[in-house]
């Protein structure tokens, strides 16, 4: 019975091996056949694996299909990507080091595929990858995130570093391990914390503000005045600002001589900055792409300037920089290197 079930699947696999038809590669880290990556995404993404593989030597591609029936298949993603990247021939011929992250949008799965050096050693990591750093992401229609977030996992479980650090000393990334795995713990510290942070913050700024001061010219003591009283004691710019909550102003007046001494205290959290014109923190700026910059071309970006104290508005137009592209993204192929079916896979 054994020896038919084998005869069963070997010949299976070779009517469908038959039938299908993989894409070829345009190039070796990034062929987004489904299309989901704008230009800027495309290119983050192929630099992190263009310095992973710079700097240790490890082949990692990223592939995206729109459905597995395009190229003639119909069957779980597992053989699919096992085949695909043993036709690609993704990592070194004598390591087997290469990975693959294949993503078929349109049928809702995916897979890390894993040369066959790594052995099993790979499987349970790759599955905590997709399950818990790619998977919610995807499910939250977010592919670009999870698909980059993923990537940055995957690297970190493969040489224990992050993108970014293959050069770092020792001792950063010893840190940033730690980091990593004190993150579990975060969401529950922060619900704690965070409240009593926030109070103690608020509790300390009130006593600082509301300490009491003496006058400079009769050394009485100062009252401090209320939201409502000391609006009489503010001039138009000043009103306007804390309107719009970009700063607030402390009032405290003499009862003795009537002096009243303004405190001006920014809020640094606003989205209104200084007008140039008149001077006060009321200026709105809103900026309008006009052409998306390529990696062949510039692009162009109008920023509209309006202030709520002067009534002044303008525009001005700036050039946006290129995209950089990797000068080598496309000049080689794959080492030749192939898998036995190790990884992981999920759906969505």
């Amino acid at each position: 019975m054994r020896i038919l079930l084998s005869f069963i699947l070997l010949f299976w696999g070779a009517v469908t091996a038959t039938a299908q038809t993989y894409p070829n590669y345009s190039e070796i880290y990034v062929n987004d056949f489904a299309g989901i990556f704008s230009d800027q995404d495309a290119d983050r993404l192929r630099g992190t694996l263009q310095d992973l593989r710079e700097k240790r030597g490890i082949e990692f591609t990223v592939v995206t299909l729109k459905s597995l029936s395009d190229h003639g298949y119909d069957g779980p993603i597992e053989p699919f990507a096992t085949g695909l990247f043993n036709s690609w021939g993704v990592g070194n011929a004598a390591r087997n080091d290469g990975l693959m992250m294949l993503v078929v949008r349109g049928d809702r799965q995916m897979r890390i595929e894993v040369g066959s050096g790594y052995g099993a050693s790979l499987d349970g990591p790759m599955q905590r990858v997709i399950d818990h750093t790619i998977l919610p992401e995807f499910r939250d229609g977010d592919y670009v995130n999870g698909i980059l977030s993923g990537v940055d996992q995957v690297i970190y479980e493969v040489t224990g570093v992050y993108p970014g650090d293959y050069d770092a000393p020792r001792y950063q990334v010893l840190a940033k391990q730690g980091l990593e795995k004190a993150k579990r713990f975060w969401p529950a510290t922060l619900a704690i914390l965070a409240p009593i942070g926030f109070f103690l913050f608020r509790g300390v700024r009130a006593i600082l503000r509301r300490r009491p001061r003496r006058c400079p010219n009769d050394r009485t003591w100062m009252i401090w005045l209320s939201e409502k009283d000391d609006d009489g004691y503010l001039i138009r710019g000043q009103l306007e600002e804390e309107r719009l909550k970009s700063v607030d102003y402390d009032v405290w007046l003499c009862p003795a001589c009537d002096n009243a001494h303004v405190i001006r205290r920014r809020n640094w959290f606003t989205s209104y900055s200084r007008c140039p014109r008149c001077d006060y923190h009321t200026l709105k700026t809103e900026t309008t792409t006009l052409e998306s910059p390529t990696t062949s071309s510039s692009g162009k970006a109008r920023d509209d300037y309006t202030c709520f104290q002067c009534d002044e508005s303008w525009s001005a137009t700036r050039t946006l920089p290129r995209i950089s592209k990797s000068s080598s993204s496309s000049s080689s192929g794959f080492g030749g290197g192939s898998s036995s079916g190790g990884g992981a896979s999920g759906s969505w």
